[in-house]
């Protein structure tokens, strides 16, 4: 099992170690005392208050679903066994804790109708006071670990159930650890949304409806034989059961629980849609259609979709796989067959809280709703929520589940009628997608800029590498000299950390560990990292950190930061948005598409001369950054000692700004066999200066990956969905330059216009419009 820590920066043996003065932690998580720190850097500094654990508490595990119910524990904390434990979620939301033999403090998760980090505050009066602070990870059910749900076995006679040929009984298993009980009920619980769409009316309701199972063994396993619910309950279509201790009442709120997925009720609903399920899905087909149309269009607000899976999976700011249908996991992409990967929007749209989803067929091409049920769709309210949370349709998973899954069953999986669902949730193509503009720093470090003017610069110290001021975006860079593989200072450096903030963002710092083999990532000065979770939801930023040598950070603007381990290097692309042209400088430059002014200084001069080394050098110089304005943080005393109380540029480090070329050098022979070709430079002076093929290797994998990305983000030009002939059809379903559509007609029709259509550079088909006519007509007319 994975699990999210949250570190304070933990060293139990200086944090026991006694502060001068006796400031207390006590409310003051997060600040620096007089005597001492309640600071989350205080552990690695040395000057913990001596009771900072008791109430800036650590717990285990740090997350769970959004549905509540996980058990969690206070960590190197000690609690009376007569303690009255009352746990607060985001200020305002109970839940009754206990104190175990162990004289350790639990809490219990509540339901959330939102998903991110979440105030935590603990009470060992009943509720009087809330002394010991810490935060909580509230996780999207389809995000969580799959061994953290209960699993429904076949989920297709889950969902089809109640169809023609789709019956007998259900089967759900668990792990019988996560409910602490010999026995426990099976309850159904149910969600809906009532009040008047986008009105203060409109809220979200979670509601426990009957139990299918009481004092069941705690096996893990249980199997049911579903019957129509009662009326008032069969009303209830989307849901979810819960595995909980027979000890606790009917639908009792906030007990130790493990929840299956949320799904659709098929098996459940009334007995007319038994007897026919096509007719009784029609009609709700067509009542979801008549509320679309008193709804807002949203349609007009979201983005569009990326022409192919390349530029889809490259644009990482904006777009992010789909957990239904992921091509590295070979989804079996339930809701669009044919398509091998889908992605979402990332971002909300600004008004509606709508997302967009575009999926994408093997050959890569994007797959529309005009041609497959498969294919790409919008979505009224996007399935990870949108901040604020807690209302729809900005809850999380539900309100997407409400407005666009429902209905797809209504009109589609239930019944034959697709063409309402696609009216309302029609594909977007990609005729006006903008692919983002991507700028690298690599290496020892060389820098290619948003206009591809490519430099070395080899301070030390601390840099903007870019900031725009029509978002608000700060990117800054420490760089620190590189060490040969025998242990000498090499006069080089490499990029070290990486801090990043968009306007009132969260601050998020990338820096290599200390045995320099992982990626750390520091949220606000406290350490994260992603063992339970890949994706972390933070205050205006999102983080997804895969493994720990890969993070990725996505901002609200669709700015996205990638920031790659690379033999003790970090490697970092950002990606900005075409919203942000002529916005940025730094030292990755103005993205203008003019590269001549990409090489400014702070001050404002343009470097007359891109190939003179030592102006290059001042150009970057001059990009170091204050303390008043650093993102960093200073939590050792080298990084006090090395960069904060010292220059910001280090002007007694001069770099080698030549390659050297020593014939005796072993390394000149084998730097030629592995540099070559496009970028071989960057590569043979990393691997020359280090003396180290496995940096100069590195350095050449960073620079054909930066290839591979400028390559996939090309312009793609797209002549649009072309509709086939009425009373005709159409072969081929791609839209995008040379792509060539055959047309024709119905036996009993003739063709007119042209049979073939070609897509052209200028975004318009070849040939006429085509249409068709019935013969038998023509001729009586004759």
């Amino acid at each position: 099992m994975k699990v999210v820590w949250i570190v304070f920066v933990m060293c139990l043996t200086c944090i026991t170690e006694p502060s001068a003065g006796g400031q207390s932690c006590e409310g003051r998580c997060g600040d620096k005392l007089e005597s001492c720190s309640c600071h989350a850097t205080c552990a690695s500094l040395r000057n913990c208050c001596v009771d900072y654990t008791e109430y800036c508490i650590d717990i285990t595990p740090y997350s769970g679903t959004i549905f509540g119910g996980t058990d969690f524990v206070v960590l190197n904390a000690h609690f009376n066994q007569s303690s009255q434990i009352i746990c607060r979620f985001n200020y305002d939301i109970h839940t009754v804790g206990y104190v175990d033999a162990d004289s350790r403090c639990h809490c219990i998760s509540p339901l959330l109708y939102e998903s991110g980090w979440v105030p935590l505050q603990i009470s060992t009066d009943n509720g009087t006071n809330f002394s010991r602070r810490g935060t909580w990870l509230s996780v999207h059910p389809g995000k969580l670990d799959p061994s953290l749900k209960a699993t429904i076995i076949n989920s297709t006679q889950w969902q089809y159930y109640g169809t023609p040929n789709v019956g007998g009984k259900l089967r759900m298993t668990w792990n019988t650890s996560q409910v602490g009980a010999q026995k426990v009920n099976i309850e159904v619980w149910g969600y809906m949304e009532k009040g008047d769409p986008y009105s203060d009316s409109w809220q979200g309701n979670w509601e426990y409806l009957y139990s299918i199972g009481r004092d069941i063994p705690n096996n893990g396993d249980f199997s049911f034989l579903p019957k129509p619910a009662e009326k008032t309950f069969s009303d209830w279509e989307l849901g979810c059961l819960r595995v909980s201790s027979s000890s606790h009442p009917d639908g009792a709120w906030n007990v130790h629980a493990v929840w299956t997925e949320d799904h659709v009720l098929a098996w459940h609903l009334e007995e007319n849609f038994r007897l026919d399920s096509a007719a009784w899905a029609l009609n709700k087909c067509i009542a979801w259609d008549q509320l679309e149309e008193k709804l807002p269009d949203f349609l007009t607000e979201i983005i569009d979709c990326p022409c192919t899976l390349a530029q889809a999976r490259a644009d990482t700011g904006r777009f992010h796989t789909d957990y239904g249908c992921d091509i590295e996991k070979e989804s079996v992409c339930t809701y669009h067959p044919g398509s091998v990967h889908c992605v979402r929007a990332i971002q909300a749209s600004p008004n509606y809280a709508a997302g967009q989803q575009c999926c994408y067929d093997h050959t890569g091409a994007q797959v529309l709703t005009d041609d497959s049920i498969g294919g790409s769709t919008p979505d009224r309210a996007h399935d990870w929520g949108s901040p604020p949370f807690l209302k729809p349709p900005r809850v999380p998973g539900f309100s997407h589940w409400i407005y666009d899954v429902l209905s797809f069953y209504y009109c589609c999986l239930w019944s034959d009628n697709c063409h309402y669902y696609f009216k309302r949730r029609p594909s977007s193509d990609c005729r006006t997608y903008q692919a983002p503009k991507a700028g690298v720093v690599f290496g020892d470090p060389h820098f290619i800029t948003f206009d591809g003017v490519s430099y070395s610069f080899n301070g030390k110290g601390e840099y903007t590498i870019m900031v725009s001021e029509s978002n608000e975006l700060i990117i800054q860079g420490r760089t620190e000299p590189v060490i040969s593989t025998n242990g000498t200072t090499v006069k080089a450096t490499k990029l070290s950390a990486v801090a990043m903030r968009e306007g009132t963002s969260d601050i998020i710092e990338v820096r290599l560990s200390k045995s320099q083999d992982q990626l750390q990532v520091l949220w606000n000065q406290m350490l994260l990292t992603f063992s339970e979770q890949s994706w972390m939801d933070l205050k205006g930023v999102f983080v997804f950190s895969p493994a720990t040598t890969n993070v990725t950070v996505m901002f609200p603007s669709g700015v996205g930061i990638e920031l790659r381990l690379r033999v003790g290097t970090i490697s970092t692309t950002v990606l900005l948005p075409e919203a942000l042209k002529g916005s940025t400088s730094g030292l990755l430059g103005k993205m203008n598409d003019d590269p001549k002014d990409d090489l400014v200084t702070s001050d404002g001069h343009t470097v007359s001369d891109q190939d003179n080394a030592e102006e290059v050098f001042k150009f970057g110089a001059s990009w170091s950054i204050a303390n008043e304005s650093t993102l960093f943080t200073y939590d050792s005393e080298h990084l006090l000692n090395t960069y904060f109380h010292a220059p910001k540029h280090d002007a007694s480090f001069r770099p080698v700004f030549s390659i050297p070329e020593d014939p005796h050098d072993p390394f000149v022979v084998q730097a030629s066999e592995l540099c070559s070709g496009k970028g071989s430079q960057y590569c043979r002076y990393d691997t020359l200066i280090t003396h180290s093929l496995e940096m100069g290797n590195a350095t050449k994998v960073s620079f054909l990956e930066h290839m591979s990305v400028m390559e996939d983000l090309k312009p793609v030009v797209s002549c649009g969905w072309l509709a086939p002939p009425t009373n005709g059809k159409k072969e081929g379903t791609r839209y995008t330059l040379g792509a060539v559509l055959v047309l024709s007609c119905d036996s009993g029709y003739l063709l007119s216009g042209s049979k073939k259509r070609t897509c052209q550079e200028t975004g318009q088909w070849s040939g006429e419009i085509t249409t068709s006519y019935d013969f038998m007509l023509l001729v009586l007319l004759e």
